[in-house]
């Protein structure tokens, strides 16, 4: 798969394809409904599929600190549109001059000189364009006038409710990871290298593998039971916290992960950690004494609740064969 970033990057050999735009946040299986309408299509005109979307998303350029929380990272985002199949990935910086365009420039400049589409897969309340003034009838219209086709994209249901970016982060805040899994087609994870962080869970006897977020606000918030996967592909049990670290003043969205009876060197790798139940929210401890005592009982409970799952007893730990590829 091709990953083209920004216009300027774009060549006559890019023209023609047949495109869909948006933030594909997750890529759950209503996203992968759209991808498999755009493949088809692709298919059937001899033509590459593509998949537009931007960086930041327009809401995190627009709302800041108050935009939704990224249910997928960016890398994350392309690996599994490439798993998808798709042959390129056009992402757009959204900044101000992208703002400002006009619904009609965008059209003229990124569907038509940038892309040569041929043919487009949009939802029916898709606005795009300054002041989100662009509508699925302009779309219409403007195939008409320049020979695209324009159509709707197909919808997905799990448990008579539509997939969404929107219904996943509520069903991740209630850390209901079995329906996420079934949202997503996979368990819900995050990805990342492992960096050298302040070495404060080692002071606590607890070391972590600490995962940058990027400042981007996760879809999680707490104290989890997770599995990693590192370079060796071993899966390994542990507990996980994301979230800002209240206690010791993190100033920042972190991921921090201690695996049971670990004595290796992760740094630098990339690792992928499934999350598989939550033990608590994340909280301000009066002093790191009270934070290191709850930290010995969230070990304790983990590792009762990963007992529990090699019992056969409770709900399993929701895991596919494939789900921790790296």
């Amino acid at each position: 798969m091709e990953l083209i970033r920004g216009l300027h990057n774009l060549r006559p050999e890019h023209q023609g394809c047949v495109a869909t735009i948006g933030n594909f946040d997750g890529v759950h299986l209503g996203h992968q409904v759209v991808l498999r309408q755009v493949k088809t299509k692709a298919q059937e005109l001899n033509l590459p599929s593509v998949v537009v979307v931007f960086e930041p998303q327009p809401r995190e350029f627009f709302a800041g600190s108050q935009a939704p929380a990224r249910l997928t990272r960016f890398r994350d985002k392309v690996e599994r549109l490439a798993e998808q199949g798709i042959d390129r990935v056009v992402c757009l910086p959204f900044n101000r001059r992208l703002a400002s365009l006009s619904a009609q420039a965008f059209i003229e400049q990124v569907l038509i000189r940038g892309l040569g589409v041929r043919y487009l897969v949009v939802g029916d309340d898709f606005r795009f364009g300054c002041d989100r003034s662009g509508d699925f009838n302009l779309l219409k219209r403007s195939g008409d006038e320049h020979d695209f086709d324009v159509v709707n994209t197909e919808t997905y249901e799990v448990g008579a409710e539509r997939v969404s970016s929107t219904r996943l982060r509520q069903v991740l805040a209630d850390a209901n990871f079995v329906l996420a899994s079934q949202l997503l087609g996979e368990p819900y994870q995050i990805s990342g290298r492992v960096i050298h962080g302040r070495k404060l869970g080692r002071q606590l006897g607890v070391p972590t593998a600490n995962l940058s977020l990027k400042d981007k606000q996760p879809a999680l918030q707490g104290v989890y039971t997770v599995l990693l996967t590192g370079d060796d592909g071993v899966v390994r049990m542990g507990v996980a916290n994301i979230g800002n670290r209240p206690t010791v003043d993190g100033v920042r969205p972190a991921l921090e992960v201690h695996l049971f009876d670990f004595k290796g060197d992760l740094y630098g790798q990339r690792v992928r950690v499934v999350f598989c139940c939550k033990l608590r929210d994340e909280i301000r401890f009066s002093d790191v004494s009270a934070l290191r005592t709850q930290i010995e009982q969230d070990l304790q409970t983990a590792r009762g609740y990963f007992e529990e799952q090699d019992m056969g007893s409770g709900q399993p730990v929701p895991l596919a064969h494939n789900a921790l590829r790296l």
